[in-house]
């Protein structure tokens, strides 16, 4: 039986995440034609069609999408074993790393990270986006480095999560609002004026499926796209705003917030990345720089709230 052609398994990889010959063929510097050749052979080895027609774009097969991320692994695996044995100066590394969040993640955690960044390699700069999405995309074309959020149904199979801290949403008003003078009950909630946050538009939340049981409906008088602007209106305002916790801890400076009258689950807030870059002795060491200041944040804020007033 004669051996199979590994280099099959780069190109592979390629088609499958890209899910397309012409973009496959970009990244690995060869012709259209010469991919759509590699693809013939790699359907004649496994068998499978792997990627087949969908109107003007190709879908994967249920074959593919089961190889997608064992052929990942296993092409970052032979990748690591190949490259040579790197000893990370962080006092001489010089490299700008991207990261993707949700608006409150830089104002939380960004102070710490930034300095400890600065102590351990003066010459890596961070360079914060703003995450308008849950799409892979940015991860998978290289242009973002990392980037923090909870992990969907659009999230890529192939990404990798590490959980970095639980949250869950409170409400919040400006300090002498109507709420904050006797207990908070689900109807006295509901009773307020309310700011959705939704990034895709939407016209309710699960605080609106958790109100439905008790029959109860909140009035949404505007709808925002971050927690930022949901919180600067309901300074300003008799709104009420509904966020997460720990990920808005600064912007609520000044404001009263209290435990949401309703269940909701909690939400796990992950660092995000792609397996390309799993290897790689810097981004190790940064995914390690947010692990730790996300952990800090948090274990000082819990401190400052178990002491004595």
């Amino acid at each position: 039986m004669p051996h199979p052609d590994l280099n099959l398994l780069v190109t592979l990889d390629v088609l499958l995440t890209e899910g397309s010959v012409a973009r496959a063929a970009k990244r690995l510097r060869l012709s259209p034609s010469a991919m759509s050749r590699a693809l013939a052979r790699l359907r004649e080895t496994t068998g499978d069609p792997l990627l087949v027609r969908a109107g003007r774009g190709l879908v994967a097969t249920p074959r593919a999408l089961e190889l997608r991320e064992r052929v990942g692994r296993l092409v970052q695996d032979a990748e690591a074993v190949l490259r040579p044995v790197e000893t990370l100066d962080l006092k001489r590394l010089v490299r700008t790393f991207t990261l993707r969040n949700r608006d409150g993640f830089v104002e939380n955690f960004g102070p710490d990270l930034i300095a400890r960044i600065g102590e351990q390699a003066p010459g890596v700069r961070l360079r914060f986006v703003l995450k308008p999405d849950r799409d892979s995309t940015p991860l998978r074309d290289g242009s973002v480095d990392l980037e923090t959020g909870v992990v969907g149904k659009s999230t890529g199979p192939e990404v990798r999560a590490q959980a970095l801290f639980r949250d869950r949403f409170v409400g919040v008003v400006r300090m002498g609002h109507p709420l904050c003078k006797a207990a908070i009950t689900p109807a006295r909630y509901a009773a307020g004026r309310h700011i959705l946050i939704s990034r895709r538009g939407l016209d309710r939340g699960s605080i609106d499926d958790a109100l439905e049981p008790l029959r109860l409906k909140r009035e949404i008088v505007t709808v925002v796209g971050g927690f930022s602007e949901a919180l600067a209106l309901a300074r300003a305002s008799d709104l009420i705003a509904s966020v997460p916790e720990r990920h808005t801890g600064n912007l609520r400076d000044g404001m009263f917030c209290f435990p949401l009258p309703v269940s909701l689950p909690e939400i796990t807030v992950s660092l995000l990345w792609h397996p390309r870059l799993d290897a790689d002795p810097a981004h190790r060491w940064l995914r390690g720089c947010i692990r730790d200041a996300c952990t800090e944040q948090f274990t000082d804020t819990s401190k400052r709230r178990s002491e004595p007033p």
